[in-house]
């Protein structure tokens, strides 16, 4: 069996980084800095670069040198994070145990019809072992 890869615990800053950088791989700084800055106009590109050198300190983030240029790519994807961070929440708020986190949402939140289908037929799928097994 394969060890479990382990993911790098990212901000939530950082996370807005990730995600211009799984849209589009590879990019440059400089392509980096004008996607935040057209999500969010509050961006210095100061704050972006110490963000960026923190997730390639993290290896959460690679980079190539082609010339006077860095292009930066993600060294995990998305999967993996909403994975870890989903697994870091669920054990830190409800004890790693599920039923109460699904009680939690379902009384505080409003789900739609379609969500209450798709959470049954997973709930269903769960119980009779039809799902994809966990890693």
């Amino acid at each position: 069996m394969t060890p479990m890869k382990t993911v790098p615990r990212i901000s939530e800053t950082e996370w807005e980084i990730m995600q211009v950088l799984w849209s589009k791989s590879p990019q440059s700084s400089g392509e980096i800095f004008a996607a935040l800055a057209a999500l969010d106009s509050t961006w210095h590109p100061k704050t972006a670069q110490t963000m960026l050198n923190r997730l390639v300190t993290k290896k959460a983030v690679g980079f190539t040198k082609e010339g006077r240029a860095y292009l930066y790519h993600p060294l995990v994807t998305e999967t993996e994070c909403v994975t870890a961070a989903s697994e870091s929440f669920l054990d830190r708020v409800f004890g790693g145990s599920l039923a109460p986190m699904l009680a939690h949402f379902a009384r505080h939140r409003k789900l739609s019809a379609a969500d209450a289908r798709e959470l049954r037929r997973l709930l269903k799928e769960g119980a009779t072992g039809s799902g994809k097994p966990k890693p």
